[in-house]
């Protein structure tokens, strides 16, 4: 590619609205602009990068046995009536109608119209297992997209389906799609972890893995153990108990609850400091609306409720903070002075805070807590569980060594998903006995448009983007610093041919510009190899920089092709 008439439209400032280095730098870069909130169009360079990423998922994929399909982005509303999901999937899944008034939803994943497709082609265990993917985009309505590409209303994705008939089938599949992804990543050059997690609005009924890169701007929290590898998502992270526990002698049993007038005291930090006590003296009360209902969990004052492991636990379809008015409603008495004393809605304990000898909890009193209250005495345990958050320090629930937080992006995501889908659309087989038996499944996803801004977010400085090798939109920059002088120009063109007959991707920076505004867009669009032709172009030589790194080489064009060429050699194989 020449890039006097190529449309790679860099931006010197950053943009205002642009939080994410990825966001930022893809826009000034001019690999992606924005059309609304959350819906991105893809540049030349943009796409490029993207058509690198589909073909190693497309290798790997096909590594596997999975065959490419192509399903509809737009699908019918009664499949997802069928498998239960149109009424709980929320607020993301778009909805609409076409000129007859049929309902239609865009997909935002594609359980349904697969399964409704294998139903429809297999029904014999003779032609299982098969196991099925595709690329496309996909879509949901983000109450507040952000981060650019990171959380879009409309992404591209790769998403592969498996379909078997006995649960050593679905294994099998789930362990060769583990093993696929842990090659993509790599090959992606990313820093990444598998994660235990949880299944969310896709379920299932059996293991479940989410593929995190590491990096402080992700939404994730991960939970690692470096002496045992145990690694979870925050929502699916379970810590060790403390040893210690109950002391049925403790005479705090015999102190009678004292009400203490707390006015203005809300907060677990305004109760601290006025009260003079540490956080994990207090228990704090939450109200929920569970499927409607509403309940109340109790924490310690020092952790916070995981609302999935609460949901989980409740088999609930929705769960969402209560408002004041229903709070007040269903407690007689304000937010910051809930407690689990004489409560008369449904009341949910953490682990740990059930344990506790004595507590400081609201009174259900406006400017008034309780004191001495304690757990299993004045207030019951009928329904306790691990209902909180992990936090850093924690114990690791496999080996007691310490538990590390760190952030990271979801880039995929596998499931064992069983007959979740299968069954309510009845997608069956005849086994070998003649019998009609569901069909077991699992599905596999990869956020391919987000994998784009993750590389961005773990391999950039302060200049600009720095792509690996294997995704990068080209391998080479050539730039001549003066597309007036001849021989400058001779010996450009001439690595421009060479290296695109070897099968390099060159871009050839032929704009009259600046030699310092041609060298700082090179470094911002960040392709691995630069090549500056200048005054020593007559006697063959070009500076080499290999885009990330100080050094700067004087080289012939004989040694630069070879350098390519091995460079080449080492991405293929």
């Amino acid at each position: 590619m020449r890039q006097r008439h190529a449309l790679i439209p860099t931006l010197r400032e950053t943009p205002s609205d642009a939080e994410a280095a990825s966001h930022q730098l893809l826009l000034r870069a001019g690999f992606i602009r924005q059309l609304a909130a959350g819906i991105y169009t893809y540049l030349p360079l943009g796409r490029k990068v993207l058509r690198k990423l589909e073909a190693i998922v497309r290798e790997e994929m096909d590594y596997t046995q999975a065959q490419e399909i192509l399903m509809p982005a737009m699908q019918p509303a009664e499949l997802w009536h069928e498998s239960g999901r149109h009424s709980v999937y929320g607020p993301e899944l778009i909805r609409f109608q076409d000129r007859n008034s049929r309902e239609f939803t865009l997909g935002p994943t594609h359980e349904e119209v697969v399964t409704s497709l294998i139903r429809d082609e297999i029904n014999s265990y003779r032609k299982l297992p098969v196991i099925v993917y595709q690329i496309q985009s996909k879509f949901r309505d983000e109450r507040r997209p952000r981060f650019g590409l990171l959380r879009g209303r409309e992404f591209v994705m790769k998403d592969a389906y498996s379909f078997d008939t006995s649960w050593e089938g679905v294994d099998q599949a789930y362990q060769a799609m583990y093993s696929a992804y842990h090659r993509i990543f790599d090959r992606c050059g990313l820093k990444f972890r598998a994660v235990e997690a949880d299944a969310g609005a896709i379920g299932g009924e059996g293991g479940t893995h989410e593929f995190v890169a590491l990096t402080d701007i992700g939404e994730d929290t991960i939970v690692t153990c470096e002496s045992c590898g145990y690694a979870a998502n925050l929502e699916r992270a379970e810590s060790r108990m403390p040893a210690n526990g109950l002391d049925p002698l403790n005479r705090l049993d015999l102190l009678d609850i004292e009400k203490i007038a707390t006015p203005h005291m809300k907060t677990i930090d305004q109760l601290v400091h006025f009260l003079n006590v540490s956080a994990d003296q207090l228990i704090k009360t939450l109200i929920y609306i569970a499927d409607g209902q509403p309940v109340a969990v109790c924490v310690r004052g020092d952790h916070d409720v995981n609302e999935t492991k609460l949901k989980n636990y409740l088999n609930a379809d929705s769960l969402e903070l209560a408002d004041a008015d229903t709070i007040a409603r269903a407690t007689g008495a304000p937010s910051g002075y809930i407690g689990p004393v004489q409560l008369s809605i449904a009341l949910y304990v953490d682990q740990e805070a059930a344990r506790m000898d004595s507590a400081i909890t609201g009174a259900n009193l406006t400017g008034f807590h309780l004191r001495h209250v304690r757990p299993g005495r004045d207030f019951t345990l009928e329904h306790t569980a691990d209902l909180r958050n992990v936090e850093e320090g924690d114990l690791c629930i496999h080996c007691e060594s310490s538990l590390k937080l760190t952030r990271g992006i979801e880039i995929g995501h596998i499931f064992k998903l069983g007959t979740k889908y299968s069954e309510p659309l009845k997608a069956s087989f005849v086994d070998a006995e003649g019998k009609d038996q569901p069909m077991l499944m699992g599905c596999y996803g990869i956020g391919i448009s987000r994998l784009l801004s993750a590389v961005v977010e773990q391999s950039h400085d302060a200049f600009g983007i720095v792509w690996p090798f294997s995704i990068a939109p080209f391998h080479v920059h050539i730039v001549p610093v003066s597309v007036q002088d001849t021989t400058q120009m001779q010996l450009a063109e001439s690595l421009y041919a060479q290296l695109g007959q070897l099968g390099a991707d060159v871009l050839l920076d032929d704009r009259e510009e600046r030699p310092g505004v041609k060298l700082k867009d090179a470094d911002l669009i960040g392709i691995p190899i630069r090549i500056v032709v200048g005054k020593k172009a007559g006697e063959g030589l070009i500076e080499w920089k290999e885009r990330g790194e100080a050094e700067v080489l004087v080289l012939t064009s004989e040694e630069a092709i070879e350098l390519i060429t091995l460079k080449l050699r080492g991405a293929v194989n």
